[in-house]
């Protein structure tokens, strides 16, 4: 008996095997979704819940989700830009990070992307490089590379590149600097337009998008619990509010406190800092794996 795909189910696309790939099944996990996913399954049917899941090449999703093919698509914001597909952006992801960058070798001297005017420019995004450049009223010759971008310049044939970066390590390894940032990007899920007012596909969607905000919202705070002085208590409050304001508990010696709340991932350091200073001692942190607000 051959499984097929459910005409009362929504459809999303994701990457079959790349960079994303692994971080996207685990999101779909940790939101409850059972599925089995091997490389040589083409789709997955949720067990659990009226969505069906397609593995396609990063580069078509865009496309499959602007033509209706699917429903939804998780791919990163660059390949959307880059695609210039008729679709929305609906929820972006926080994983899979990384920019798009103007590079040059680093001993080229050029500083600002002005200097390029005239230049040749390699990329393998030629759609949203040739924008970017027009937006900023500078003409350039922009070559599309299918390849390693990044050797181009060495090899005599542009004087920059516009490619991804993450961590520098790749423009570092090939001597080359950045001298503008083009598109900030990370893994984002994107819909077709019609699903959205599609009163049946956008219920499914909703559900999906909520179970995928409470994971991502855990993902950006910590649980913290600690004994604070009851003299500093107000002020603690202060620095540390929680999500509305941090619940505050009595202990059996009535100089201290207990309080507990969520701290913001990109301020925990500072605010725990802080709260050793204040006289806080028994400072527990822990993960949160849900958290709807």
């Amino acid at each position: 008996m051959v499984t097929r795909l459910s005409e009362d189910h929504i459809k999303l696309a994701i990457q079959k095997d790349g960079r994303l790939t692994e971080d996207t099944r685990n999101l779909l996990r940790t939101v409850g979704l059972h599925f089995e996913s091997y490389k040589q399954r083409l789709f997955s049917i949720c067990r659990n819940f009226p969505m069906d899941i397609l593995y396609v090449r990063d580069d078509d999703i865009a496309e499959y989700v602007a033509e209706g093919v699917v429903d939804l698509g998780i791919v990163g914001r660059n390949l959307v830009v880059e695609s210039d597909k008729p679709v929305t952006e609906i929820m972006p992801l926080n994983y899979g990070h990384c920019s798009l960058k103007v590079a040059v070798p680093a001993e080229s001297g050029i500083t600002n992307i002005e200097q390029l005017s005239g230049c040749k420019v390699a990329t393998s995004y030629p759609v949203t490089t040739s924008r970017f450049f027009q937006e900023r009223n500078v003409d350039v010759n922009v070559i599309t590379i299918s390849g390693s971008v990044e050797i181009t310049p060495a090899l005599g044939v542009a004087s920059a590149i516009v490619d991804l970066v993450s961590t520098g390590s790749s423009l570092r390894l090939n001597d080359l600097v950045a001298i503008d940032n083009v598109l900030d990007s990370q893994s984002v899920i994107i819909a077709n337009r019609d699903s959205l007012v599609n009163d049946h596909k956008a219920a499914i969607i909703e559900r999906l998008l909520t179970r995928c905000r409470g994971v991502i919202a855990a993902s950006e705070y910590k649980y913290v619990m600690m004994n604070v002085p009851a003299s500093a208590l107000e002020y603690i409050s202060t620095i540390m509010p929680g999500l509305k304001s941090p619940t505050v508990l009595p202990t059996a010696d009535p100089s201290w406190m207990a309080v507990h709340t969520a701290i913001r991932e990109d301020m925990f350091w500072d605010v725990i800092e802080e709260l050793k200073t204040l006289g806080a001692q028994g400072i527990l942190v822990s993960s949160i794996e849900k958290m709807f607000v």
